[in-house]
């Protein structure tokens, strides 16, 4: 496929009530910071101009990307193309000072820069990350602050605690102050369970959310609680993890990940029936995946990750490709797909 401007890839929905739009296909940046595979700066940069040339203007990173290295990779990268023509966002919640631990490679970055994370949700932290991930990318106008990785999947039988830097130490006032000044245009989360999106709103008026996986061609168990109430709210999904963690990239006979870690046997049964049943209607599987959450309407965006610029273009043609609507009522008479999910139109 070549690097033309796709007409769904373009396509522009809001982020809550703010003035900003993202477009319906954007990259996302863990697999730049070396997530399961190092690779090159020439590799990285080229996915984000690839990114760039199939009309993609949402980009979102973060500190915690190879601790620190795609932020300073995406900068470099866009600094290249004019600010006002792209939206960008990073997160907060983790301060990185030199690394004094050894690397364990726990958490799959592979030669990633020699720094190692303080998680710190309070008011100054939230305002020293942001101020440090300005000067990674050498981009002071960034368009979205997320906090990550707040909630319980993380912090187990701490997130009390933190949770308590964001209520009582200031971390959500610290957005508020950000986002009022003008120094940011829209503010939320960035996470990978549905239950830490629900709790934040009942908190803060946060504009998004980004949503790691929870509401794929896999699972939609966000369905039935936390999409209503961000419709309801007008909080806009930054939909990731599209492809939860990389099974549903290209099936069983592909990368076995999912939700960062190897797939139990009872979710690579139900992908292969998935696929086989992609198959039937002659449609990848990864564009289904990346196609299905785009139906809905709180979701304004679909993040996608690439670690060449081959991979994207793989990725953009997914999302472009046409599937019969047939598609979508095998999967749901199969029970693979829940009756209320909204799906694309042909």
């Amino acid at each position: 496929m070549t690097d033309a401007v796709q007409s769904k890839v373009t396509q522009r929905r809001r982020i809550g009530s703010r003035d900003l739009e993202v477009t319906g296909l954007s990259l996302g940046t863990a697999p730049l910071g070396g997530l399961y595979r190092d690779l090159s700066d020439e590799d990285a940069h080229a996915t984000i101009d690839a990114a760039w040339r199939a009309g993609m203007r949402y980009f979102d990173t973060a500190p915690h990307y190879g601790n620190t290295l795609a932020e300073h990779r995406l900068g470099t990268a866009l600094r290249r193309y004019p600010r006002d023509e792209y939206v960008l966002s990073t997160k907060a919640g983790r301060r990185f000072v030199p690394r004094k631990t050894p690397f364990d490679n726990t958490e799959g970055w592979q030669n990633p820069l020699p720094f190692e994370a303080i998680y710190d949700y309070t008011h100054d932290g939230i305002l020293r990350s942001f101020e440090d991930s300005q000067q990674r990318l050498g981009i002071v106008e960034i368009d979205i602050l997320l906090v990550h990785d707040i909630g319980r999947v993380t912090h187990g039988e701490n997130d009390a605690h933190y949770w308590s830097q964001l209520t009582q130490g200031g971390g959500f006032r610290a957005l508020g102050e950000l986002r009022a000044s003008g120094a940011v245009k829209a503010v939320g989360l960035g996470v990978n369970e549905g239950a830490a999106i629900l709790e934040a709103m009942d908190a803060f008026d946060i504009d998004c959310a980004l949503l790691a996986g929870r509401y794929t061609l896999l699972e939609q168990t966000t369905l039935a609680d936390l999409l209503p109430a961000c419709e309801k709210r007008g909080v806009s999904i930054l939909l990731g993890g599209a492809f939860n963690s990389g099974i549903l990239a290209r099936g069983v006979e592909g990368d076995l990940k999912f939700n960062y870690g190897a797939a139990p046997p009872e979710v690579i049964e139900r992908v292969a029936r998935i696929e086989r049943v992609c198959k039937a209607h002659e449609v990848p599987i990864a564009a289904a995946a990346l196609q299905f959450p785009y139906a809905h309407s709180a979701v304004a965006t679909v993040l996608t990750g690439a670690r060449s610029a081959d991979e994207l273009r793989e990725n953009v043609a997914s999302f472009e490709r046409p599937i019969p609507a047939e598609l979508w009522s095998a999967l749901r008479d199969e029970g693979l797909l829940d009756t209320a999910a909204p799906v694309p139109r042909s």
